[in-house]
């Protein structure tokens, strides 16, 4: 009998640690998942005997269902900096206080406070032009875009993507001009390039197989697309600019509702230390944005990784780009359709 209380006794205590365990609740994309299960969850689970949730599916619907909830339901989210940018302007988001983050000097400068005292970044990528060198000269500036010998050869990324506006902002530079002060002259530029441009496209599966059929021999592409580019098309190239890529940077953000904000601390610096950006960086997960973390040049092939390659990145301000956005959607479809 009295084995028989005791069983009974730690089968209540069990039953009733789990019904008090709290849940922590991420909304990111949702790539990766084994390995982020493997470095992230099962680790942070540990760390802060929580059930860890998530929320997955793009920036806009995420932000979308954030926003609609009173920002409220989730503890932390993971969104591009023009996602986050806009839950900014929108109060979505608290302010971060770096002093709890223990990781946070650890980080390139760039990475430490992308957006103005809210949340940190935990990988930052590139936008760079590629060209299968087999079928055109090299490509050494956004400038040669709209050389004569590429006509019909050029893939841009729509204008709702994350790299559209960027042609808008290159095609200002191009003209002389900041394409957020002088959208007329911007877009005369973006007309001239037109005649290269053989297809927009929305998607990077998209773009890769208007390459890999020889359609388009040149792209404007985010990094993470290149290695499956390579794969397809071998001669392909990643192009060395003299006037630099553009940075995509990754941000953590706490929402102003979440309800575990002490445990979405622990959380962001844990995803900061160099433990996991180690891990990350070293499977293919995540460019890692810890100057602690050391890669070998074949880990770090397909990365924007080191000092000298983040130095090399200029940055969008999508605080000026959100006020004139529609006018560069409507501008955009009337060129190219939409």
């Amino acid at each position: 009998m009295k084995s028989l209380l005791s069983t009974t006794a730690v089968l209540i205590s069990l039953v009733s640690t789990a019904a008090q365990a709290e849940t922590f609740t991420i909304s990111w994309w949702g790539y990766n998942g084994e390995k982020l299960q493997a470095n992230i969850v099962e680790p942070f689970q540990k760390i802060c005997g929580c059930e860890v949730i998530f929320e997955t599916g793009n920036n806009a619907d995420r932000l979308g269902k954030l926003q609609a909830r009173g920002s409220t339901g989730v503890d932390v989210i993971y969104l591009s900096d023009s996602f986050s940018q806009l839950g900014i302007e929108a109060g979505t988001f608290q302010k971060i206080d770096r002093s709890r983050l223990t990781n946070i000097g650890s980080l390139y400068d760039m990475a430490q406070d992308p957006q103005g005292g809210f949340g940190p970044a935990y990988t930052v990528g590139r936008v760079g032009v590629v060209y299968d060198a087999a079928k055109v000269a090299p490509i050494t500036s956004w400038g040669d875009l709209w050389r004569e010998d590429l006509a019909k050869q050029v893939t841009l990324p729509g204008i709702t993507t994350t790299a559209g506006p960027m042609v808008v902002v290159q095609a200002g530079k191009h003209a002389g001009v900041d394409a957020y002060e002088d959208a007329d002259k911007a877009f005369e530029a973006v007309a001239a390039l037109a005649p290269n441009s053989v297809k927009n496209y929305n998607t990077g599966s998209e773009m890769v197989n208007l390459i890999s059929t020889g359609e388009a021999s040149v792209a404007i592409a985010q990094d993470f697309s290149f290695t499956s580019l390579k794969a397809a098309v071998p001669t392909m190239e990643w192009a060395q600019l003299s006037d630099g890529d553009i940075a995509t940077v990754n941000t953590v953000n706490i929402p102003v509702g979440a309800e575990h904000v002490d445990m979405a601390y622990k959380f962001i610096d844990f995803i900061l230390s160099k433990e996991v950006q180690q891990i990350n960086g070293e499977q293919g997960v995540d460019a890692p944005v810890n100057t602690s973390v050391d890669l070998t040049p074949e880990q770090a092939t397909t990365w924007t990784y080191g000092a000298d390659a983040i130095a090399k990145l200029s940055r969008m301000d999508y605080a000026k780009m959100n006020t004139v956005k529609s006018d560069w959607i409507d501008r955009w479809n009337e060129l190219f359709g939409g």
